[in-house]
């Protein structure tokens, strides 16, 4: 099942059920479901299993995809945490561009205050000329656990999303001694273009992703490339702290950022981000509005 959050024109936001063929974008259509399932995606993430049979089968209004505005399928998550360098390839590339390679898991935060929509724009902000793009399979998880083992990882997982984890290269390498600030610029969380229930992933370890910008491609991987696969940054993070219902776990992106050739982003860039199965990102670049005196 595809649970989205969306809005029509400057309504409020709903909670709404995608169907139809994600292969044809045109068929697709959005049912408001909120009469039975509220408008909090994470709310309902922790008896997400009994209210499936009430959510799949809600007979609400119903708008073409089109019609509609797409907003992140989780916008309040407690904690939304990235693991870097996480592909062989990318960590290399990462390497060559000055960036240390660690041995073990390196976690970082992005603020929640970073998170925007499947559509909405990413500023380029005044004080940087380095911004980059990283396409990133993220979870959602969909329930509070801790100490999960490896084997059973996968049990607390609500779903999946795109993530493109919008990163400042001169405040994130240069600027701060931690990757907080330059991974945490408004605007420079996009997820979307909606939840993916589990059940409907056969493998999130080999699912295709491809990131382009203005029509180039940059990034073309898979998952199956990680090096810490999900389960295993699951595990790893449950010795450390609770994951609650709707936190995000941003899960490595492949080769092909910005950083090594210097190809960062510049106002009115079109980036897409998209992932076999899960849908796509489509964010415009915007110059930061000038401040009022």
């Amino acid at each position: 099942m595809k649970i989205a959050r969306f809005r029509l024109g400057e309504g409020p936001v709903r909670l709404g059920r995608v169907d139809g063929d994600a292969a044809d974008p045109g068929s697709l259509t959005v049912t408001d479901v909120s009469a039975v399932a509220g408008t909090s995606l994470r709310a309902i993430l922790p008896d997400l299993g009994a209210r499936r049979d009430a959510v799949a089968g809600a007979a609400g209004e119903r708008h073409a995809l089109s019609d509609v505005v797409l907003e992140a399928p989780v916008d309040d998550p407690q904690k939304y945490l990235g693991i870097g360098m996480n592909y062989a390839a990318h960590a290399e590339e990462a390497r060559q561009a000055g960036i240390p390679v660690p041995t073990s898991q390196l976690w970082f935060n992005k603020q929640v205050s970073c998170i925007v929509g499947p559509h909405a724009g990413i500023v380029k902000p005044a004080v940087s000329d380095e911004l980059d793009y990283e396409i990133e399979l993220a979870v959602v998880i969909g329930r509070r656990c801790r100490h999960v083992p490896v084997d059973d990882a996968r049990s607390v997982i609500a779903g999946y999303t795109v993530a493109n984890d919008v990163s400042v290269r001169d405040w994130l390498q240069k600027r701060s001694p931690t990757f907080t600030l330059g991974k945490s610029f408004d605007t420079h969380g996009p997820l979307g273009p909606w939840l993916t229930t589990d059940d409907e992933v056969a493998d999130p370890l080999d699912l295709g992703m491809r990131l382009t910008v203005n029509g180039e491609v940059r990034q073309d991987w898979r998952t199956d490339d990680m090096i810490h696969d999900l389960y295993e940054q699951i595990a790893y993070l449950t010795q450390v702290m609770t994951l609650e219902p709707g936190d995000v776990l941003a899960t490595g992106t492949p080769s092909g950022i910005g950083a090594p050739t210097g190809r960062f982003l510049k106002v009115g860039d079109v980036v897409r981000a998209e992932i076999e199965g899960l849908g796509a990102l489509e964010n415009t670049v915007v110059a930061e509005p000038e401040r009022e005196a």
